[in-house]
């Protein structure tokens, strides 16, 4: 059975392995929300600069981002405004992928191939914890995080095959999260079921 997740808002987050190791070593002693907002206002500023079109500098931007809202991973996020941390995350991202893709010449079908990918997973784990249908724990490691996908974008930045990069991670991310969905969605049923049988017979 998938353990219930410590918080909801944490679970939303989408924490690669980077982050989480650099949360624990806070043990949730940073609040997340400050140095999310800074990370996203330096990855922005980065791009709107036209950094990302000269090989050197916005490829750092993730890492700078993982080393202001990585510790943050291990908050329980039960501040007044800590909701704000996901949206901010998927937006550092997306805007990071999106930028740095159309800066490098890369086919559009091919950004907006890799940002669907991510979508759909993002919204696959908002629905299926509005259902209280927990995704494994396993799934947000093998799905990269939002950190290790932004550090495989930087990586085929710097070794220059940033249209290749996207068709690998495209093809992985959408093979992944499209087969744990479908699996998962149609266990759900059947593990519903389970639970009423089990009731019945107490």
């Amino acid at each position: 059975m998938t353990p219930v997740p410590r918080s909801v808002v944490v679970a939303y987050r989408d924490d690669g392995v980077l982050s989480r190791s650099m949360g624990a070593l806070v043990a949730g002693q940073l609040p997340p929300l400050p140095p999310a907002v800074v990370g996203m206002f330096v990855t922005g500023v980065l791009l709107l600069v036209g950094v990302a079109e000269a090989d050197d500098l916005a490829v750092f931007a993730p890492l700078v981002v993982l080393l202001l809202a990585g510790p943050g991973s291990s908050h329980p996020h039960d501040g007044r405004l800590d909701w704000l941390v996901p949206p901010i995350l998927r937006l550092t991202e997306y805007g990071f992928v999106a930028s740095v893709g159309f800066a490098r010449d890369v086919p559009p079908v091919l950004i907006f191939m890799l940002l669907g990918a991510t979508a759909f997973h993002h919204y696959d784990v908002v629905y299926r914890l509005r259902q209280r249908v927990y995704p494994p724990p396993w799934l947000a490691t093998a799905g990269l995080g939002w950190d290790g996908r932004m550090l495989m974008v930087s990586l085929g930045g710097l070794a220059d095959q940033v249209t290749l990069m996207f068709v690998l991670l495209s093809l992985y991310l959408w093979g992944l999260f499209a087969w744990e969905s479908v699996t998962c969605w149609l266990a759900a049923p059947r593990l519903g079921v389970d639970a009423v049988d089990m009731g019945a017979h107490d």
